[in-house]
Order: C-alpha cells, then structure tokens, then sequence
C-alpha cells in the first residue's frame, strides 16, 4: 500500500488546495500516516512477542498502562528489555533510522493535534535521502 501510494501521480487535490499555506500538509501527508500506523502494529507485535512468557494479566495490564506508542516505546521499552528502542536501534548500527523515526513521530503527533503543515514537504524528503 505505501509503495502504490508512493508511486501513484499526484492529482490537483493531493495538494490540498482548499488549505490555505502556510497550514497546509504536504501532497504525499497520507504516506506518513499510513506508514506511523503500520510500524504502531509492528510496535505492538514485538510487545506481545517480547513478554509471551510472563502472564497474561501482566501483559495485558502492561499493554493497557502503556497504550501509546511513545509510551511503549521510552518507558514499557525500557521495563521488558533495559534499553528505549531508540537506544537498542543505535547501538545496532541503526542511529539515522532512529532519528527518522522519532521525527515521523513528532511531526505525526503535531498533525494529529491540529497542525496539519507538520506533514510538509520536507519530512517527505527525509526519505527520498540515500
């Protein structure tokens, strides 16, 4: 789905011409959403792997009390593998990808509160980087 996204021509209203500048998000806004939402699944998947031997009730509870993605990744990280992800990311080598991720995620949480021009044209770019 990202990649078709990705790939698909731009239209006159991916541009969101209805949006006044400077609050209007980039054309391609919508890959980052679909993109946060996937890795918030994977996110979830490697919670549920990494605690699959303690309780159910403990990994429920857990699951439930760090609800959030950020929450999740900083403090519940943190609980059931001593690192944040962002540490385990950069000590594997992964630094700039940890870096890229924390923006998404910033910029993300701006959009979902109301400022739609923090999906802008240069966090798209971000990814066009070798």
């Amino acid at each position: 789905m990202l990649e078709r996204e990705w790939k698909r021509p731009l239209v006159d209203a991916d541009r969101f011409p209805e949006i006044p500048e400077p609050s209007r998000p980039a054309a391609r806004a919508a890959l980052v959403l679909v993109f946060w939402s996937y890795f918030e699944t994977r996110i979830d998947r490697l919670f549920r792997e990494g605690m699959r031997d303690t309780g159910d009730a403990i990994r429920k509870d857990l699951l439930r009390r760090y609800a959030s993605v950020g929450a999740r990744l900083d403090r519940l990280y943190k609980i059931v593998f001593a690192a944040t992800y962002w540490e385990d990311l950069s000590d594997l080598g992964f630094e700039r990808v940890a870096t890229l991720l924390q923006v998404v995620q910033k910029r993300r949480n701006e959009f979902a509160h109301g400022q739609p021009a923090a999906l802008d044209e240069e966090l798209i770019k971000i990814w066009l980087r070798p």
